[in-house]
């Protein structure tokens, strides 16, 4: 029986609506999934919902609800979002599903009957927070919120019992935990004694979770829960031919936050019950924004919905998987996407396209040409271009997705020096034939890689192959037939300032402010003591002023018209009570005015030394 590649997202916890974590993980899971379908696999993509515990209970406490009508008016948010992303699951679990709360308590009484779950009082620390038990060590590291101390008597779960066969599993099989940072994490984390695993929550605390088949006064610990999702989903005790053919998991996408309940948990849970273990566990990093870890509590979370609504479906996708290193942390800012779209998408992908199909369309009546003879530069390119496949696929096997998507890049820039350089523009009024042999070369270089970058932009690539006629998403070369006629197109990826400028514009027209809102503002004099250039910025300055017997740090793009020298001693208007920010590293802790005409820049300075600084402007 042939075995398909089963691949999961963790399932997500519904106290709040999904964000680019989310979006993130999900992505990453469809685009892998893609992957292995192009290369001849066949594939099964779960994603779901964890919709027990005490924090589903609490949030739909606070909304006078049942926790049932929270998880149903939060379920179609997830579903609607994966949809607008293009998400290509083949299953969508939620725990509240019959079908996975018998799985739940099948293997909960599978357990017991082994003899590894059994009766205790405990008396600990309890994070409400991550809703489980911790030591006071981990107490101390304060990344737990929300501690008090509990004593109740519970059941438990002999995890220490399966410690030293995880280790020797872990040591065995070097792509069980991966990337081997995270997999030397475990490892370290398992030279101490592994405690027991509380598996129940008294119903007098918590009645919002599956009861315990050996003892209906208890409910189960939301995590042996959750993570019995990729048994249920994979069909087992349901249907053993599903099961056999997904079972093992091929790779459990997670984030790094919860690298301990997948890699340790997870297994001694599975040999406990006599299951095998899953081939992977891949941990990826966390998008940052600002250097921090977004979290509605601090107010940095993304709306992915938002940047979709903004910029389209595809660009968000691409980025999400051309910026992140997997198994480091990413910082999102909406200026490095723009960025990114513009010099990959716009300027280097769009543009090329736009340029070899208006030179068919305007020499050729739109029909693709004949390509009878090549030139080196051909050869080369040709030569490149049907490696390309090899090598995406291999970086995709290693997860090193935005390695993959260099690899691309780096031929489309190709692709362009080639036409750059080959000039068919020119060349067509003096030899149409040779100048058809480098748009065919071009083409068809620049159709392979649209058909590795499908997985990643599955929608904008599907029109690229209706502009061009062709339907083969085949990566061998000569699939472009010559003949067919091309379609005139719009620009696939427009450059995003364009729609920046008329915001701007419309944002100048009606944007007023009331006075009480400027009165907010505070103007002081401040004498420039220290003014320096930052490195790797031109246009930077990081200047200190003495506001009063304050020191203030400005960073202000204004070395084009100031040298570092010539600022000292001047006094200027400073916007005291600005955001502190950072810009390059630097942070920056209010303004100073300046007025701008044209070429020139002039500093709002004060020219009589009897004014000094910290005086209001008003």
């Amino acid at each position: 029986m042939k075995k398909k590649y089963y691949i999961t997202t963790p399932i997500y916890y519904v106290n709040d609506k999904p964000h680019i974590g989310h979006a993130y993980t999900t992505i990453l899971a469809d685009v892998l999934s893609r992957f292995k379908q192009r290369s001849g696999t066949e594939t099964y993509f779960v994603t779901g919902l964890d919709e027990h515990g005490q924090k589903v209970e609490q949030a739909a406490k606070n909304n006078s609800i049942s926790p049932l009508e929270h998880c149903n008016n939060m379920a179609p948010q997830f579903t609607s979002l994966w949809d607008k992303l293009h998400i290509s699951n083949n299953d969508f679990i939620r725990t509240t599903e019959d079908r996975h709360k018998k799985i739940v308590k099948d293997v909960l009484q599978i357990v017991y009957d082994n003899g590894d779950i059994y009766l205790n009082e405990y008396e600990g620390l309890y994070s409400v927070s991550e809703e489980r038990f911790i030591t006071e060590k981990e107490a101390e590291t304060g990344n737990f919120n929300d501690i008090k101390k509990l004593k109740e008597k519970n059941y438990f779960f002999k995890m220490s019992k399966y410690q030293e066969k995880l280790i020797s599993h872990i040591q065995d099989n070097k792509l069980f935990i991966q990337p081997e940072s995270r997999r030397n994490e475990i490892l370290g984390f398992l030279k101490s004694p592994l405690n027991d695993l509380c598996i129940s929550r008294p119903k007098s605390r918590l009645n919002w979770g599956i009861d315990l088949p050996f003892d209906s006064k208890y409910v189960t610990y939301v995590w042996f829960d959750a993570l019995i999702n990729y048994i249920t989903a994979a069909g087992y005790n349901q249907d053993d031919k599903i099961f056999q053919e997904l079972w093992p998991a091929s790779l459990h996408l997670i984030g790094k936050d919860i690298l301990t309940t997948h890699a340790i948990y997870w297994p001694t849970i599975l040999m406990s019950a006599g299951i095998k273990l899953p081939e992977s566990i891949f941990a990826h990093g966390w998008w940052l924004m600002k250097d921090a870890k977004m979290s509605k509590s601090k107010g940095n979370v993304v709306n992915p919905l938002d940047l979709i609504r903004e910029y389209g479906v595809d660009p968000v996708r691409f980025y999400l998987m051309r910026e992140m290193v997997l198994g480091q942390d990413a910082s999102f800012t909406l200026d490095s996407f723009i960025k990114r779209y513009n010099s990959d998408l716009a300027n280097d992908f769009g543009n090329l396209l736009s340029r070899i199909s208006t030179l068919i369309i305007k020499n050729f009546n739109g029909s693709i040409p004949v390509c009878s003879t090549e030139n080196q530069d051909s050869i080369n390119i040709k030569k490149d271009i049907k490696k390309l496949p090899a090598i995406v696929q291999n970086k995709i096997d290693l997860m090193k997705i935005n390695e993959a998507i260099e690899e691309i890049f780096q031929s489309v820039r190709a692709i362009n020096k080639y036409m750059e350089h080959s000039a068919p523009w020119k060349l067509v009024k003096e030899d149409k034939n040779s100048a058809g042999n480098i748009l065919y070369i071009a083409l068809e270089s620049l159709r392979i890689c649209a058909v590795l970058l499908e997985p990643i932009m599955p929608k904008r690539i599907t029109k690229i192959f209706k502009i061009i006629n062709e339907d083969s998403m085949s990566v061998d070369w000569g699939k472009i037939k010559p003949g067919t006629i091309i379609e005139s197109h719009k620009s696939l990826f427009p450059r995003i300032e364009k729609k920046m400028e008329k915001k701007e514009q419309k944002i100048l027209k009606n944007d007023f402010i009331s006075f009480d809102d400027f009165s907010k503002l505070k103007l002081k004099t401040a004498e420039i003591i220290v003014a320096e250039k930052i490195e790797n910025a031109d246009r930077l300055l990081k200047i200190s002023l003495k506001v009063n017997n304050k020191i203030k740090q400005v960073v202000s793009g204004i070395s084009k018209y100031y040298s570092p020298a010539s600022l000292i001693g001047k006094t200027v208007i400073l916007v005291e009570n600005l955001k502190p920010t950072k810009i390059r590293g630097v942070r920056s802790e209010g303004m100073i005015l300046a007025v701008k005409s044209k070429d020139n820049l002039s500093l709002l300075s004060i020219d009589n030394p009897a004014l000094e600084s910290g005086l209001e402007v008003s």
